[in-house]
Protein backbone atom coordinates (compact mmCIF):
# COMPACT_ATOMS: atom_id res chain seq x y z
CA UNK A 1 0.00 0.00 0.00
CA UNK A 2 1.53 3.42 -0.64
CA UNK A 3 1.45 5.42 2.48
CA UNK A 4 1.99 9.49 2.45
CA UNK A 5 3.31 11.23 5.07
CA UNK A 6 2.48 15.06 6.01
CA UNK A 7 4.94 17.00 8.03
CA UNK A 8 2.56 20.37 8.45
CA UNK A 9 4.78 23.37 9.15
CA UNK A 10 3.38 27.39 9.10
CA UNK A 11 4.80 28.29 5.95
CA UNK A 12 6.03 25.23 4.26
CA UNK A 13 4.42 21.59 4.64
CA UNK A 14 6.69 18.48 3.61
CA UNK A 15 5.02 15.21 1.88
CA UNK A 16 6.87 12.22 1.29
CA UNK A 17 5.30 8.80 0.06
CA UNK A 18 6.38 5.05 0.24
CA UNK A 19 6.32 2.64 -2.47
CA UNK A 20 4.06 -0.20 -2.53
CA UNK A 21 5.96 -2.50 -0.77
CA UNK A 22 6.33 -0.27 2.38
CA UNK A 23 10.04 -0.55 2.62
CA UNK A 24 11.36 2.90 1.95
CA UNK A 25 10.10 6.09 1.86
CA UNK A 26 10.67 9.40 -0.55
CA UNK A 27 10.27 12.57 -0.86
CA UNK A 28 7.31 13.88 -2.40
CA UNK A 29 7.49 17.59 -2.39
CA UNK A 30 6.86 21.04 -0.12
CA UNK A 31 3.67 22.57 0.30
CA UNK A 32 3.90 26.55 0.41
CA UNK A 33 0.96 27.88 1.40
CA UNK A 34 -0.31 29.62 4.24
CA UNK A 35 -4.13 29.79 4.25
CA UNK A 36 -5.01 26.62 5.73
CA UNK A 37 -8.20 25.97 3.00
CA UNK A 38 -5.76 25.77 0.27
CA UNK A 39 -2.86 23.85 2.04
CA UNK A 40 -5.77 21.49 2.91
CA UNK A 41 -6.61 20.98 -0.70
CA UNK A 42 -3.43 20.61 -1.98
CA UNK A 43 -2.30 17.82 0.75
CA UNK A 44 -5.84 15.94 -0.32
CA UNK A 45 -4.86 16.49 -4.65
CA UNK A 46 -1.17 15.22 -4.01
CA UNK A 47 -2.94 12.24 -1.97
CA UNK A 48 -4.76 11.34 -4.89
CA UNK A 49 -2.47 11.96 -7.68
CA UNK A 50 0.02 9.45 -5.64
CA UNK A 51 -2.54 7.31 -4.87
CA UNK A 52 -2.24 7.39 -1.39
CA UNK A 53 -4.18 4.32 1.11
CA UNK A 54 -3.22 5.73 4.20
CA UNK A 55 -1.58 9.00 5.70
CA UNK A 56 0.25 9.63 8.67
CA UNK A 57 0.71 13.72 10.05
CA UNK A 58 3.86 14.29 11.87
CA UNK A 59 2.46 14.74 15.57
CA UNK A 60 4.87 17.71 17.22
CA UNK A 61 5.13 16.75 20.43
CA UNK A 62 6.98 18.50 22.95
CA UNK A 63 10.63 16.51 24.26
CA UNK A 64 8.85 16.02 27.91
CA UNK A 65 5.81 14.33 25.14
CA UNK A 66 3.35 16.71 26.03
CA UNK A 67 1.44 18.28 23.71
CA UNK A 68 0.84 22.13 22.88
CA UNK A 69 -0.79 24.23 20.53
CA UNK A 70 0.97 22.71 17.44
CA UNK A 71 -0.03 19.01 18.45
CA UNK A 72 -3.74 20.39 18.63
CA UNK A 73 -3.46 21.93 15.16
CA UNK A 74 -1.85 18.66 13.80
CA UNK A 75 -4.80 16.39 15.42
CA UNK A 76 -7.45 19.10 14.07
CA UNK A 77 -5.37 19.22 10.38
CA UNK A 78 -5.24 15.12 10.58
CA UNK A 79 -8.86 15.17 11.12
CA UNK A 80 -10.12 17.39 8.34
CA UNK A 81 -7.75 15.35 5.92
CA UNK A 82 -9.25 12.07 7.08
CA UNK A 83 -13.01 13.21 6.42
CA UNK A 84 -11.99 15.01 3.03
CA UNK A 85 -10.37 11.91 1.32
CA UNK A 86 -12.48 9.35 3.68
CA UNK A 87 -9.38 7.45 4.26
CA UNK A 88 -7.83 6.49 7.61
CA UNK A 89 -5.16 9.03 8.87
CA UNK A 90 -2.93 8.58 11.79
CA UNK A 91 -0.79 10.52 13.74
CA UNK A 92 2.96 9.94 14.15
CA UNK A 93 5.25 11.28 16.90
CA UNK A 94 7.40 13.50 15.09
CA UNK A 95 10.43 14.73 17.97
CA UNK A 96 13.68 15.10 16.77
CA UNK A 97 12.60 14.63 12.84
CA UNK A 98 13.78 17.89 11.86
CA UNK A 99 17.27 17.60 13.92
CA UNK A 100 17.42 14.35 11.90
CA UNK A 101 16.71 16.27 8.48
CA UNK A 102 19.26 18.86 9.42
CA UNK A 103 22.22 15.89 10.25
CA UNK A 104 20.81 13.99 6.86
CA UNK A 105 21.25 17.88 4.71
CA UNK A 106 25.15 18.09 6.55
CA UNK A 107 26.13 14.92 5.25
CA UNK A 108 25.24 16.34 1.76
CA UNK A 109 26.64 19.24 2.15
CA UNK A 110 23.32 20.96 1.26
CA UNK A 111 23.17 24.32 2.47
CA UNK A 112 21.37 28.18 2.01
CA UNK A 113 18.74 28.32 -0.10
CA UNK A 114 18.81 24.46 -1.52
CA UNK A 115 18.68 23.41 2.24
CA UNK A 116 15.34 25.54 2.82
CA UNK A 117 13.64 24.36 0.65
CA UNK A 118 14.51 20.79 1.36
CA UNK A 119 13.77 20.24 4.61
CA UNK A 120 10.49 19.91 5.17
CA UNK A 121 10.14 17.03 2.51
CA UNK A 122 13.39 15.65 4.35
CA UNK A 123 11.92 15.50 7.44
CA UNK A 124 8.28 14.26 6.48
CA UNK A 125 10.73 10.99 5.09
CA UNK A 126 11.96 10.78 8.21
CA UNK A 127 8.75 10.88 9.83
CA UNK A 128 7.04 8.40 7.50
CA UNK A 129 10.83 6.18 7.16
CA UNK A 130 10.15 5.49 11.30
CA UNK A 131 6.58 4.52 11.05
CA UNK A 132 7.36 1.91 8.43
CA UNK A 133 10.43 0.90 10.22
CA UNK A 134 7.45 0.66 13.34
CA UNK A 135 5.51 -1.84 11.28
CA UNK A 136 7.99 -4.29 10.51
Amino acid sequence: MIIMAVDLGKARTGIAASDKTEYLASPVKVITEHNKEKLLAKICETAKEIKAELIVVGLPKNMDGSEGESAQNAREFAARISEELSIEVRLWDERCTTITAHGYLNDTNTRGKKRKAVIDEVAATVILQSFLDSRR
